[in-house]
């Protein structure tokens, strides 16, 4: 079973209100809902305070955090977008009620939920709220704490950071989205929390909130999966052109479909479909950052000049997962 409660707080009776918190919450529904093929994906739980007549109040929210780490199964994946509070003695997420920000529920209090959810085999915590990323520290120095296997922390900010609002969406949750549809794809169509983290943390850059990342898992799943950038059966052919590490695959210019009339005049052999249908493979491992040609600016020139391609780093990746059977 993979279940997700996915919470997104405007309304506050007595702090200030926000705007964007429950746009994110049903975006972030929708994208974990389905994989990218329309299949089931997560069953949701949607919490949602727009106004004075629909609230999450303290007592709700902490109960169905601990609901949702309760239990068997797959994965458990919380999300909150909301006010976070932080003081010496650690940091909170806010309910509609909360009067001071000390009154939330205590991120501490999730963490030994998710800590203790061991028949549950991945509990994911995504936070976007202002000092999120104290989830998993000490209170005020951040460090490290213990985080049980098969848990993970990914947060908007670092503990002393706010996080951002940008056209009714926050900056985090909005390149959350953007991975989770795809940019943060591997080859074979999984999006798993580090590719997550790596897409957002790259997307923010150096000068602008700072996202936290912490995880104890043995390997990473995915969290949904979506069309793959390049056909399964034209990757595991990689073994065949690249038999070897540092391999090299020699082409001529039977590989390259397209000829021109100097081409003809100065009898350039034709191409050869069996070699054509080959020489899309490679390209397309070109385009994805596996292959580069040698000696040649383009996979054109490295044909017609009977120039040999290679292997990147992450390129002979891929060829070590097939030839193990891990692909």
């Amino acid at each position: 079973m993979r279940k997700a409660l996915v919470v997104g707080i405007d309304y506050y009776s007595n702090v200030s209100k926000l705007s964007g918190c429950v746009n994110d919450a049903n975006s972030v529904k929708t994208i974990l809902e389905r994989n990218g093929d329309g299949t089931v994906n997560f069953q949701v739980k949607l919490l949602l305070s727009r106004d004075p007549m629909e609230i999450v109040n303290r007592r709700q929210l902490r109960n169905s955090i601990e609901e949702l780490f309760s239990g068997d199964g797959e994965i458990a994946l919380l999300y909150f977008s909301g006010h976070g509070y932080i003081e010496t003695v650690g940091g909170y997420l806010c309910a509609s009620d909360c009067e001071s920000g000390h009154d939330g529920v205590a991120i501490a209090d999730i963490l030994t939920w998710a800590n203790g959810a061991e028949k549950i085999q991945s509990r994911i915590v995504i936070l976007d709220c202002c000092h999120s990323g104290i989830a998993g520290g000490k209170p005020l120095q951040n460090e490290a704490s213990e985080i049980y296997e098969g848990v993970t922390i990914l947060t908007a900010s670092t503990a002393e950071q706010y996080a951002i609002e940008a056209n009714g969406s926050g900056v985090f949750t909005s390149l959350l989205v953007d991975a989770l549809a795809g940019a943060a794809s591997n080859l074979v169509g999984d999006i798993t929390p580090g590719s997550v983290y790596a897409h957002v943390d790259q997307s923010l850059g150096p000068w602008a909130q700072r996202p936290m990342f912490k995880t104890n898992v043995k390997r990473f799943i995915s969290l949904r999966k979506v069309t793959p950038p390049i056909r399964l059966e034209d990757l595991l052919r990689i073994v065949e052109f690249f038999p070897d590490p540092g391999y090299r695959f020699q082409l001529d210019p039977t590989y390259e479909p397209e000829r021109s009339s100097d081409d003809e005049r100065n009898n350039v052999p034709p191409p050869d479909p069996l070699h054509t249908a080959i020489f899309a493979i490679l390209q397309s491992y070109n385009r994805l950052n596996l292959l580069v040609p040698e000696d040649a600016p383009h996979m054109w020139h490295a044909a017609m000049n009977s120039k040999t391609v290679k292997l990147t780093s992450l390129g002979e990746h891929y060829r070590r997962l097939v030839s193990e059977g891990l692909i």
